[in-house]
């Protein structure tokens, strides 16, 4: 069984920092893109940033200078570090992976489980 494990979520006062990781657990034969999207409620869940496996990044407008994705390869983990935290940044952060397996599958979706962040004084 594929799995991707969250950790890192929290709360922090404005302008405060959170690092987020994910690791991908399972029969995987290789994974593309990794990447975090976040959910804040009554809300539909929307992309914060994306990593290829050669570390060429994709940030939404509204975290860019302020947000930075990166990943371990050999440890099938990405993770998200986030600094100068706004109240609108509170949602819930799930991490993403397209992964193959060695049974020809390829392009399989996989999300993680959710890690509440939520930026307030």
């Amino acid at each position: 069984q594929v799995q991707l494990v969250e950790s890192g979520g929290g709360l922090v006062q404005p302008g405060g920092s959170l690092r987020l990781s994910c690791t991908a657990h399972g029969s995987m034969l290789s994974i593309n893109d990794m990447g975090w999207y976040r959910q804040a409620p009554g809300k539909q869940r929307d992309l914060v940033a994306t990593i290829t496996p050669y570390a060429n990044t994709n940030y939404a407008d509204s975290v860019k200078g302020r947000f930075a994705i990166s990943r371990d390869n050999a440890l099938n983990t990405v993770y998200l570090q986030m600094n100068s935290l706004k109240p609108e940044d509170t949602a819930i952060y799930y991490c993403n992976a397209i992964y193959n397996t060695g049974l020809g599958q390829k392009g399989l979706n996989l999300w993680g489980q959710g890690t509440q962040v939520t930026v307030s004084s």
